[in-house]
């Protein structure tokens, strides 16, 4: 038993040294022993919640992060009774509905895409982020349009690279639109959407910048 625990040592208080951490009445959390309650010594310092654990590939941080190096095997891996699967989504109480959840998945396609919206009123050009001119490839992207209440023949006059999408009535009507606009990322290599292989591991590009599951 010798060296398995920090004996308590009240005049200098040393439990609160050793680790980083709060004290909790359960023992079903990481702690700093290596044995279970019945053998636990009167004269140890008290079991302490853990701010930080790893197991094999796996961090678990306290507040609710959990960090994994190298890849996730689908429907082995868990974290605060979730367990993470091919499909990405969300789930929330619902907001109008007592007793119900909401659950949406994530949106997938054959690009890094991302987009910006909103609503262009009183004026004929849509300013994009700043940071899209270092996010975005500029010959991706597309506009959608939607006219508010009135039909006023809406045209995408220009796009100035990644930063302005000027917008024209084609019969002169005052301009009111909500906007989509996509684009493919720029930061990284291009998808390749369909290869020869078995595995993930066949994959011809650089699987590291991607998180997925095998």
């Amino acid at each position: 038993m010798a060296g398995q625990f920090v004996k308590k040592d009240t005049k200098n208080n040393n439990c609160d040294d050793p680790v980083t951490g709060v004290k909790h009445p359960s023992f079903d959390y990481i702690h700093r022993t290596t044995t279970g309650d019945d053998d636990y010594p009167d004269d140890a310092c008290d079991i302490f919640l853990q701010v930080k654990g790893k197991f094999d590939a796996i961090n678990v941080v306290n507040g609710g992060d959990v960090n994994v190096e190298g890849d996730v095997i689908a429907n082995e891996v868990s974290a605060g009774g979730i367990t993470l699967t091919s499909r990405k989504d969300f789930d929330i109480p619902h907001p109008t509905k007592d007793g119900w959840r909401l659950r949406h998945v994530c949106l997938e396609g054959p690009e890094a895409g991302v987009y910006y919206r909103g609503r262009l009123t009183g004026k004929n050009v849509i300013e994009l982020p700043e940071y899209w001119r270092g996010l975005v490839d500029a010959e991706t992207i597309t506009v959608t349009l939607t006219q508010i209440k009135t039909t006023q023949d809406l045209i995408v006059d220009d796009i100035d690279g990644s930063s302005r999408i000027k917008i024209k009535s084609g019969n002169a009507s005052a301009i009111d639109c909500f906007y989509l606009v996509h684009a493919e990322r720029k930061d990284g290599e291009k998808l390749i959407v369909e290869y020869e292989g078995t595995t993930i591991d066949d994959y011809p590009g650089d699987n590291s910048q991607y998180t997925h599951n095998k």
